[in-house]
């Protein structure tokens, strides 16, 4: 829906570097004329994309070295760092208006190229058409896995029956059934959404769901999470280097894996680069349906800086091995990824207009994660992390107010960064829990 905001090449501004170079390197090559060939897949020269991203160097070097001025939609992402009229003129959502046909927006909780299209294009549909037979169906897949998989588990993430099959069969046979062959009625609700924790399907008569209440969860001295304010206040702080940036994953991959959304965060909780807040075990059942929406108070010693915000599902440390488990993966204390968004610093107060920091002041940023259905089972905890690299999923941030896509190696600098909590510079996450 909108490729600057949220979908597929950036995520609030913040390049998708691996998913951008991968695809456009296969796909992004022009075909003059008719063909049945399928592009051959780009050549690495190892299985280790981390290694190949960070050996790169910046951006500029793409074309230097590989691409030779031969993709042209990789050039237009290079003279389009901003948010200009080249981006606005490709968001669908401004045009969905006065829509006659029945529209069934079918998205993933765990789409790691398109979740963003899904939610916006159905809250579009349902605010700017608001007499069109308008319906949102979410399920816990990946980016295709309705159609293309049972949906059965993500990775090593079980979700207790065959969740494709049951949409392709109770839900999508049925619209079609009803709404294009008018045969029998569409038992439909407005929102046919998978609960993931419990993994149980839920229908709703609205999106987000009405039996819901604003919660502020508070990041608090000594690496702690609360739903009360923080007593007193402070800082926590590490030291970001884009020649060592953390990594998105901890398997080797060549890009960005389908199943990174839910994957073990224990590696990342050890690095000194990264803040880990966390809350004790819950008494009961806690559950978030809605949007997710950090607001960090921040500093920087650098002029520019991205700050990516995990929300994540501490297992129990007994919780059971899945059977069988021929990779050998330990669930006790599976810190699961939730949801994960980074934010480009310098469009904290626009995309159109960046803006440096400066250096050592504390500024607000505050933006709006993807939708999340999910509930926390007692006995799990909360954990939040926030750091300011994710790599190669996202290109790194020099952490010095340049163009990005033509930084030069003397550009990129070490920062020493800062999260405030507590007092009148108190970082949270707003989210919406259900009432039930």
């Amino acid at each position: 829906a909108d490729w600057f905001i949220g979908d597929d090449f950036h995520h609030n501004g913040a390049f998708f570097l691996a998913h951008a170079f991968n695809f456009l390197a296969m796909f992004g090559r022009p075909r003059p004329g008719p063909t049945t060939r399928r592009p051959p897949p780009f050549e690495h020269g190892t299985p280790d994309g981390y290694k190949f991203f960070l050996e790169l160097g910046p951006l500029e070097n793409a074309n230097t070295k590989y691409f030779h001025n031969q993709i042209p939609f990789w050039n237009e992402l290079m003279q389009h760092s901003t948010y200009d009229d080249f981006w606005k003129a490709r968001n669908l959502r401004p045009h969905l208006k006065n829509i006659k046909p029945a529209v069934m927006t079918v998205g993933g909780w765990f789409d790691a190229e398109d979740l963003f299209g899904a939610l916006n294009v159905y809250q579009s549909v349902e605010k700017q058409s608001p007499g069109a037979f308008n319906i949102l169906v979410m399920g816990p897949w990946s980016h295709g896995g309705w159609s293309r998989s049972d949906g059965d588990r993500l990775g090593p993430i079980s979700f207790g029956s065959k969740t494709g099959q049951f949409y392709r069969e109770k839900i999508e046979a049925v619209f079609f059934n009803s709404l294009l062959k008018q045969k029998g009625q569409a038992d439909l609700p407005e929102a046919y959404v998978f609960e993931t924790g419990t993994n149980q399907w839920r229908r709703y008569d609205s999106w987000p769901p009405a039996n819901t209440a604003s919660r502020t969860i508070y990041l608090c001295g000594n690496g702690r999470l609360s739903f009360e304010p923080c007593p007193g206040s402070g800082f926590d702080e590490y030291v970001s280097d884009p020649a060592r940036p953390v990594p998105f994953i901890n398997t080797i991959a060549i890009g960005m894996t389908a199943d990174y959304m839910i994957q073990d965060q224990r590696f990342a909780s050890t690095r000194p680069d990264v803040l880990v807040y966390q809350s004790p075990p819950l008494e009961e059942d806690l559950t978030l349906a809605g949007p997710v929406s950090p607001s960090v108070w921040v500093s920087t010693t650098g002029t520019d800086s991205d700050w990516i915000v995990k929300l994540i599902d501490v297992y129990p440390d007994d919780f059971p091995d899945p059977q069988p488990n021929l990779a050998g993966i330990r669930m006790g204390g599976y810190q699961q990824l939730v949801r994960g968004e980074p934010m480009r610093g310098r469009f904290r107060n626009s995309f159109e207009k960046p803006e440096p920091f400066t250096p050592g002041k504390p500024e607000r940023v505050t933006f709006t994660m993807p939708d999340v259905n999910h509930t926390f089972r007692r006995g799990h905890r909360l954990m939040v992390h926030v750091q300011s690299t994710w790599f190669p999923l996202v290109d790194r941030n020099p952490q010095k107010f340049v163009d990005i896509y033509r930084a030069k190696p003397e550009d990129f600098q070490r920062a020493v960064q800062r999260v405030y909590w507590g007092g009148s510079q108190a970082s949270q996450l707003q989210v919406r829990v259900v009432v039930r």
